[in-house]
């Protein structure tokens, strides 16, 4: 507790205006002496104070003449042991119990000395009563000289807030160490945010007590009545590391109460040392995942990427951006980002050259459905490791437009495997998608036969290919959560599918640390992350709303659109066939994909006609026979166009 107090958020301590009235003009010294000056009249007072209540008034005469006799002496020892404890040197506002331990053990201390030097020197003797009496008299006094004016100013600036205008009343889940360093901090800011009526916490044996002079008011379960009795607009959680259960049952208690949060992202070890208010960060619907998130091990990482020359296709977007960003943390010989978005790869690159100045980055504009081009970039780069990230995603957008999805997700990625094994890449990483697995999107199927592509140019290449397949990626560009905060920003209503649907959902850290140590790792070819359980939509946007202070159906209503083209109510990660042959390292499934056909090449020449001619109905029915498990949210029209003759695929 000391050294938070010396060395944490009371960054004031130490200056002369904490040391009393006129420390503007005292040096260290005369406040010093001044302090062992005003310790000499407590002792003395003390002393007599307990004289007078041993002999209830004024003491004979032959007890008069020892109070005289022995007062140098016990003053002598008394601020001795005070200045060799250090505590002539006081900080009002920094002091704790270290502090007050420190002066209980010098005031008995200098009480033994004085009785042994009063026998060693034969000095008239003291009454025992009269000695114990001072003793408390004097560290009492000396206690609430120091402890007395902290006390008063917390009480004064606690008034303040809870009067002041636009003061938000709080309360602090978890009564333990960090609700106790979070409230002192609280408690010492003049004009903070928040005014703190009280704790909640599960330990029964709190209940009741009171923590820095604010009470302990119940379990947490009692936090809907007590945010209605108490007007709170705050719920500040101080719980190191709470799981997330815990997280959504205190977000459901508090539903209907319109209040936010805020808590403290950091471990325990960290906290004891230091912890400010600032620390204090918006619960987001990353905490509210139905597992503990996923940490790789960095130095794995390191080991993997150190030294090596990368290249990230689709490296301006929201997973190639963070790869990127990952990948640069661990000193690769070089880095090479390809993406056609040519303004947030120039801010990217931008970003990273500030960050990294040592590193060579390069930012190419370019499309992965030019062969030639990237053929030119594998040459010139020569890149060891390719994480291939650039993809049409969204899948609303390619049910109007399959012939896109076709050549940007199955022939732009044939194109980066082309190339990968042509200039002799050692790893390739495809970043896949959940939606792959029983596709009932166009956007699903070209992923999943993305997945077929490089497994089939891996069939006759000296090249390691892996596929990872993610789940919804909260954050991302276009995800779930950023939508839904845009809606409630607007007032709503909040737009959700189906109240049955459900998804898979990782952070993008999970998503890059799967990447690089799956892909890298030589896990195998087809990985996944272990998720946990999947996430209800509608709950997801219950909860969204919520963490923005609102309540759902309320303040912001929840409508449901129905189920759009090409999505499903909930998502399988993997296949009847990959599913008998998991494996699992390191929350990272594995798994072996499904073979292409045998006549898989003719398929792609067809499949590669139709989409450059725009022929959409015959997209459709080559990628059902290509992937039987695909069901399209479109049927194929009867007056489709037969089969063509199978071709020789021609790669450009």
């Amino acid at each position: 507790m000391a050294r938070y107090m010396d060395g944490g958020t009371l960054t004031a301590i130490g200056r002369p205006e904490e040391h009393g009235s006129a420390g503007h003009a005292c040096s260290p010294r005369m406040r010093s002496l001044r302090m062992l000056f005003l310790d000499a009249l407590l002792t003395t007072a003390s002393l007599c104070a307990a004289m007078m209540l041993r002999f209830e008034g004024l003491p004979p005469a032959r007890w008069q003449t020892a109070i005289i006799h022995g007062l140098p002496m016990l003053l002598l020892v008394r601020l001795g042991m005070l200045g060799g404890f250090g505590l002539h040197r006081w900080s009002f506002r920094g002091a704790g119990l270290s502090e007050a331990g420190r002066l209980v053990a010098a005031n008995l201390v200098a009480t033994i000395a004085f009785e042994a030097l009063r026998s060693f020197f034969f000095f008239d003797r003291l009454p025992r009563a009269v000695v114990a009496i001072e003793l408390l008299f004097t560290t009492a006094l000396m206690g609430a000289h120091r402890f007395a004016p902290r006390l008063v100013r917390q009480w004064y600036l606690d008034r303040q807030r809870s009067r002041a205008s636009g003061t938000q009343w709080a309360l602090i889940v978890g009564a333990g160490s960090a609700g106790d360093l979070l409230l002192r901090d609280l408690l010492s800011t003049r004009y903070g945010p928040w005014h703190v009526v009280g704790f909640v916490d599960d330990d029964p044996a709190k209940h009741g007590t009171h923590l820095n002079g604010k009470p302990v008011l119940g379990p947490i379960d009692a936090l809907p009545d007590l945010v209605r009795k108490h007007r709170v607009t705050q719920v500040l959680i101080a719980i190191p590391r709470l799981p997330s259960e815990r997280i959504r049952r205190i977000l459901d208690l508090c539903r209907d109460q319109g209040v936010r949060f805020k808590l403290i992202p950091a471990s325990f070890v960290y906290l004891d040392q230091r912890i400010t208010a600032a620390m204090l960060h918006d619960l987001s619907p990353e905490h509210l995942l139905p597992r503990e998130a996923i940490t790789f091990d960095r130095e794995e990482a390191r080991k993997l990427v150190t030294g090596r020359r990368i290249l990230v296709t689709g490296g301006a977007g929201s997973i190639g951006s963070e790869i990127a960003r990952q990948v640069a943390e661990h000193g690769p010989a070089s880095l090479v980002l390809l993406d056609i978005n040519e303004n947030e790869l120039y801010l990217l690159v931008r970003q990273l050259q500030e960050r990294h100045p040592e590193l060579p980055v390069s930012a190419l504009v370019g499309d992965i459905r030019d062969l030639d081009r990237l053929m030119r970039v594998g040459r010139e780069h020569a890149p060891q490791y390719v994480f291939h990230a650039a993809a049409h995603k969204h899948v609303p957008l390619m049910e109007d437009a399959p012939e896109e999805a076709i050549k940007n997700n199955v022939f732009g990625t044939l194109n980066v495997a082309l190339m990968a094994d042509a200039c002799g890449v050692e790893r390739f990483v495809l970043i896949s998608t959940d939606k792959a697995v029983h596709p009932t999107s166009v956007m699903g199927a070209s992923k999943r036969l993305a997945e077929m592509v490089i497994r089939d140019v891996a069939a006759r290449s000296s090249t390691a290919f892996t596929a990872v397949r993610f789940g919804n990626v909260l954050g991302s560009a276009g995800s779930v959560v950023p939508i839904f905060k845009q809606q409630i920003s607007r007032g709503g209503p909040v737009t959700v599918t189906h109240p049955d649907c459900t998804r898979y959902f990782m952070t993008i850290p999970e998503a890059v640390g799967l990447v690089v140590l799956a892909g890298l790792g030589g896990y195998g070819e087809l990985c996944i992350l272990d998720m946990g359980a999947p996430v209800r939509i509608s709950e997801l946007a219950e909860n969204t709303i919520s963490l923005a202070g609102l309540v759902p159906g309320r303040d912001i209503p929840i409508v449901y659109t129905g189920l759009r083209p090409g999505e499903k109510l909930e998502e399988t990660l993997l296949s009847e066939e990959e599913e008998r042959t998991q494996q699992v390292r390191n929350h990272i499934k594995v798994a072996r994909g499904s073979a292409p056909p045998r006549d898989f090449q003719a398929r792609l020449a067809q499949l590669e006609r139709a989409a450059r001619t725009g022929d959409v109905e015959a997209v459709i029915r080559v990628l059902r026979r290509l992937i039987p498990t695909y069901t399209p949210a479109r049927q194929a029209s009867p007056n489709h166009v037969k089969d063509e003759a199978p071709q020789p695929f021609d790669a450009r």
